[in-house]
């Protein structure tokens, strides 16, 4: 399903929540703020992007695949990593390229 994602998939969700799945430590509520296009390049993704996602202050994840769950888009197994705070919370990307 990966494949299949663009940016038109996850900028039609911006300012929606996703939970990532922590296992025995519950879910973390994040938002999807932003959807960033990258310079495309010869590759299996015609528009290579990222997707951007804010969560609490006081939880800061290590970059590695987590289970993305969101009502419209159901679940996704992506790979995170953490781009740091800013005023409002944590933010982590994930890369499509």
């Amino acid at each position: 399903m990966l494949e299949t994602l663009t940016p038109a998939s996850f900028t039609q969700h911006l300012n929606s929540q996703f939970r990532i799945d922590l296992g025995e430590q519950g879910k973390l509520e994040v938002v999807l703020y932003a959807v960033e296009l990258h310079e495309a390049h010869p590759g299996p993704r015609p528009q290579p992007f990222s997707a951007h996602f804010r969560g609490p202050h006081r939880a800061v994840l290590p970059q590695q695949i987590y289970r993305l769950e969101h009502d419209q888009m159901g679940v996704l197994e992506i790979f995170l990593v953490t781009i740091g705070p800013d005023s409002d919370g944590m933010r982590y990307e994930a890369v499509f390229n």
